[in-house]
């Protein structure tokens, strides 16, 4: 069985504090900074400070006394203080399964491995991946976001189903602002962390100067989004919204890893072909609910503006959420078609140069052919052959 190695360590003693110990450790010492929040609950001294960042708060349950009533929360200052716990978390966790699964080295044992037990045949003859720089950088975004979109995407359904948000799509302004249950919020407290958690990942990860700004854009737009739907009270329409989207971006990236580790340019252009249908359809599917909830549903509840109560269903915040999920999906699409349009004139490039090449090499082999066929005359034909050839040549002049 293929054993899996973890990182490789320096031989070099890098000193305490610099940029390259830091990268290369940050994992371990993020790790250590979240063991002193949990260290904390352990002295009764420190355990409430510890407990603040460590536990969900702001629980308004009516019923106290009912073990089987289910926990309902609302959003509060103490979310952040969860969100910063959360964040050292997903730091940690993105170490992890950097290192020891998403690894290039990883997943050539692990492929080498299940090839020669499904072929019976020698590892050395399967098929490895050798990815440049940055191909290789791509592969690890694209790594990372399509587990953190698989994950959203389960927990995502999970919560739907659980709390009948799509059968009973009405409740979403009927009741609103609904409490959320204690999955829900957990679930915005995660998203609200990893979307932070992309800033210092420019650093750890030594991303390139020119590969920044799409990245900041993205965690940027990921972020302020899932805030808005948090601090609005608009969690619910939220999850319904986040679930087809990840989806969309989950299979485009996928298709990106099938492309790298792939070299079956078969099953490339299978996996985009699905990848773009989908992402086209998910960004239809948005823009409808979208305009369910917040232009038809929302607008039938008759509710004036309650910071206490968390009410924010009036007509100007309504028209800027939709709006602004119109603009983000017609940008969402235009980049799309921009990147669709870009890769179909390199293939007609790339078939261009590849036919001018083949007629290149034709002209070559009749030279060669030519010439081939003088040499194996005798001296005298030779000499005779090049005299018609110079005489055709001057009466054409």
């Amino acid at each position: 069985m293929v054993a899996v190695k973890g990182r490789k360590n320096s031989n070099k003693n890098l000193p305490i504090f610099s940029h390259e110990f830091i990268i290369q450790n940050h994992g371990d010492i993020v790790s250590c900074v979240a063991m002193i929040f949990v260290t904390g609950l352990m002295v009764q001294t420190t355990s409430p400070w510890a407990y603040t960042f460590i536990a969900l708060h702001h629980n308004v349950t009516s019923d106290v006394g009912d073990p089987a009533a289910p926990m309902k929360y609302t959003t509060g200052w103490k979310d952040a203080c969860a969100v910063f716990f959360s964040l050292l978390i997903t730091i940690v966790m993105h170490a992890v399964f950097q290192d020891y699964i998403f690894d290039v080295r990883h997943i050539k044992e692990f492929y080498n491995f299940f090839y020669s037990i499904r072929f019976n045949e020698s590892i050395k003859v399967s098929k490895r991946l050798h990815l440049s720089k940055v191909k290789l950088a791509k592969f690890n975004e694209s790594s990372q976001l399509v587990l953190f979109y698989i994950l959203s995407i389960i927990w995502g359904i999970d919560i739907i189903i659980r709390e009948d948000l799509l059968l009973n799509i009405t409740l979403l302004w009927k009741e609103y602002p609904m409490p959320m249950s204690f999955s829900s919020k957990l679930f915005f407290i995660c998203q609200l962390a990893y979307w932070l958690h992309c800033y210092p990942e420019l650093y750890f990860q030594r991303v390139k100067k020119e590969d920044i700004a799409p990245r900041v854009v993205q965690a940027t737009l990921g972020f302020l989004s899932t805030l808005a739907a948090y601090i609005f009270n608009f969690q619910q329409a939220g999850i319904l919204l986040l679930v087809p989207h990840y989806i969309g971006d989950a299979m485009l990236h996928g298709a990106r890893l099938v492309h790298f580790i792939g070299k079956k340019e078969k099953m490339t252009k299978m996996a985009f072909l699905v990848a773009n249908s989908v992402y086209v359809s998910v960004r239809v599917a948005t823009v409808a609910i979208a305009a369910l909830v917040f232009l038809y549903g929302l607008s039938q509840v008759e509710s004036v503006f309650d910071f206490a109560t968390g009410n924010f269903n009036i007509p100007v915040i309504r028209f800027t959420a939709l709006s602004y999920i119109i603009i983000f999906q017609i940008y969402l699409s235009y980049i799309f078609v921009s990147r669709q349009m870009k890769r179909a004139r390199e293939n007609v490039v790339h078939v261009q140069t590849v036919v001018k090449s083949k007629q290149k090499s034709k002209k070559k082999e009749g030279r060669k052919s030519a010439m081939s066929e003088d040499d194996d005359l005798p001296e005298v034909d030779q000499a005779t052959k090049k005299n018609l050839r110079s005489r055709s040549s001057t009466k054409a002049k």
